[in-house]
């Protein structure tokens, strides 16, 4: 068996090969002219930035980090405007409306140290330290999200990598809040963010430079940029690197040159590298675009200087996937009880008489069945083993009482898991069980034509999808099989409209298909929405809401963890896509990877007076820890989208 570190760069090499092919950002021969900064000596700085060209758009300023002199407020000519005493080490900053905020290591307490700047007034506030780490703080970075959310990236020397949320909108924090961790590279020292992008970018001290999702719901992965020769153009020390639209540009002390990427779709063409005359140990950078190129700033580490100049090229800026609105959740279920993919699919029952009383029931793959109250507290725990999806009727009668039922696909024995629910209190009990000749049941959802008349639809991996009358014998929920038909791939969500007798189908890589919910209809399928630009594959979860503006399908597209909503009613227009962001006020994190949701447009009291949605999220932030449901008001997804 090869070493791991030696099979790593084998893969990582051949993900590379072929960069050479792509297209070049530009035909001009890419050089660099560099000359030593006159106030470098002055200013004894370590690391030299340009402020955000959004709050010096007419002055040129820069900030400065010094272990002799703090951080610092600097004209282009190094004449120093404002000081923050104290010993610093590493740099980024952000705009946060008028002020700047400035990210730091504060060598007295190596702690990360996040400090507003007033550029205008030229004052320096008092600096907010990050919790003290159970690591060594090398380097950060700072980034901004979709939802304008600031982020701050630790890097810690052992791998300890971590996400931070830092400030919403234009206001610090007066708390940041661990969002994840994030394994890095050992030795990591550099990080860089392309906010555009959402990647994030980090050295790996001998090996290579690797881009990661810096989304904070995103999977934990990373891609190669470059690597170490022979299996990329890298001497072997890449170090502080910087992002930008369409490309990156990155240090290599070992041999004093600055690379050049471009990118395409999801790989980096290195465009060139250039040698660094008179620099010895290039260590730290900075790059701004300009009409002509890029104008640099360079901290040699060897020398104690800085240097600034001009390069004559820029990348050529990539096409990125639309901004989508971010509503935030307002509460979220307590975590589910088992580690790993296990929450899925949620339901919500309407109290009769007394909506606010209505509970969230959620289905754990690994254990059972689950009941939220609307704040997300837990009620009942029905521990009956693998349940996956789960949906719920009212005005079932059962032995001659009225109830309400839910039913749930039961994996371990394929089999319809059937549950009363007391209609006065909302507790369930288990009411006995449908078994199928399904091989592996996956998804289900009822359907209630008319009252005294219910059917249940389970889905297995094949495709298959089988339809049961459920009726009461004599005190027992039997099922009698009245329709087969078939998909041709994994199908698992599904939604009845009882209003329309229509079922909707989700083919997790094709789309989503409706059909006549009718036991003696045919089994003829019609597209509704096909994977593509707007719905990304899986296709899982979804949900009729009914409102009186109008009937909507929400779906849950999973492989860009947003949530498509269209018309229930041919010709089904879409209506846009929205994510459930997080909510850094209240501490709840977004939701990501969602197998199951669930809507609905009853009024529910309080926030929920116009509906709620609850999701499944894949991803539990802030803290970490095992899935949950997040629960968001319907009238902010309907603000969100522009909905009457």
């Amino acid at each position: 068996m090869k070493p791991l570190f030696t099979r790593t760069l084998l893969v990582a090499g051949l993900l590379l090969a072929g960069c050479d092919v792509l297209p070049k950002a530009t035909d001009a021969k890419p050089a660099v002219s560099l000359s030593p900064w006159s106030a470098s000596a002055k200013v004894k700085a370590e690391d030299v930035r340009f402020l955000p060209a959004d709050v010096s758009a007419s002055t040129d300023l820069r900030l400065a980090a010094s272990e002799r002199n703090g951080l610092l407020l600097l004209s282009a000519e190094g004449a120093e405007l404002a000081r923050l005493p104290g010993t610093y080490s590493g740099l980024d900053s952000r705009s946060l409306g008028r002020q700047v905020l400035v990210a730091s290591v504060d060598g007295a307490t190596q702690q990360a140290a996040l400090v507003l700047l007033d550029p205008q007034a030229r004052q320096w506030a008092k600096p907010l330290l990050l919790p003290a780490r159970d690591y060594a703080v090398s380097g950060l970075c700072l980034y901004r999200d979709e939802a304008a959310n600031l982020h701050l990236f630790l890097l810690g020397e052992d791998g300890k990598g971590e996400q931070w949320l830092v400030a919403s909108g234009s206001q610090l924090n007066q708390q940041p809040l661990r969002l994840r961790g994030l394994p890095t590279p050992p030795g990591a020292e550099y990080c860089h963010a392309d906010d555009a992008a959402n990647r994030l970018y980090v050295n790996e001290e001998g090996v290579g430079l690797w881009a990661y999702p810096a989304a904070p719901e995103a999977d934990v992965a990373r891609a190669p940029v470059d690597l170490r020769a022979p299996f990329g153009q890298l001497a072997g020390n890449p170090q502080a690197m910087v992002g930008l639209p369409g490309g990156l540009v990155a240090l290599d002390s070992d041999n004093a040159t600055l690379h050049l990427y471009q990118q395409t779709a999801e790989q980096w063409q290195h465009v060139a590298s250039l040698f660094l005359e008179g620099l010895q140990e290039p260590e730290r950078l900075d790059a701004r675009v300009t009409a002509n190129g890029l104008e640099l700033l360079i901290e040699d580490g060897e020398q104690k200087r800085i240097y600034q100049g001009q390069l004559n090229w820029k990348p050529t800026p990539q096409a990125l996937p639309p901004h989508l609105p971010n509503v935030p959740a307002l509460r979220q279920t307590e975590p589910v009880g088992r580690q790993g993919d296990a929450a899925d699919d949620p339901a919500i029952w309407l109290h009769p008489s007394q909506p606010q009383l209505s509970r969230v029931l959620g289905t754990n793959k690994k254990q059972g069945l689950l009941a939220y109250d609307l704040d997300g507290g837990l009620l009942q725990e029905l521990p009956v083993g693998r349940l996956n999806n789960v949906d719920v009727r009212a005005g079932f009668t059962l032995a001659g009482k009225p109830i309400d039922l839910a039913v749930a696909s039961n994996r371990d024995r394929n089999s319809i898991s059937l549950f009363a629910i007391d209609r006065a209190t909302g507790e369930l009990r288990e009411a006995g069980e449908v078994r199928t000749p399904l091989a592996e049941i996956y998804g289900i959802c009822l359907f209630q034509p008319a009252s005294g008349e219910l059917y249940a639809f389970a889905n297995g991996k094949d495709g298959t999808f089988l339809q049961y009358r459920l009726t009461d014998q004599q005190g027992q929920i039997e099922g009698q099989q009245v329709r087969r038909f078939k998909v041709d791939s994994q199908p698992e969500g599904c939604v009845a409209d009882d209003r329309q007798q229509r079922l909707f189908i989700g083919e997790e890589d094709v789309g989503v298909w409706t059909v006549d919910a009718r036991p003696d209809a045919s089994g003829e399928l019609t597209s509704v929405l096909k994977v593509g630009e707007v719905l990304k594959a899986d296709v899982e979860g979804m949900g009729l809401f009914h409102g009186a503006h109008g009937d909507y399908l929400v779906v849950s597209s999973q492989g860009n963890d947003s949530y498509v909503l269209l018309d229930a009613q041919p010709p089904f227009a879409v209506h846009g896509a929205f994510r459930v962001g997080l909510n850094g006020a209240l501490g709840i994190d977004g939701a990501s990877e969602t197998d199951g949701l669930e809507v609905t447009g009853a009024n529910l009291g309080g926030p929920w007076n116009q509906g709620l949605l609850v999701v499944q999220d894949g991803r539990k932030r802030m803290p970490e820890s095992t899935q949950n449901f997040k629960l968001v008001p319907w009238s902010d997804v309907a603000k969100a989208l522009g909905l009457p």
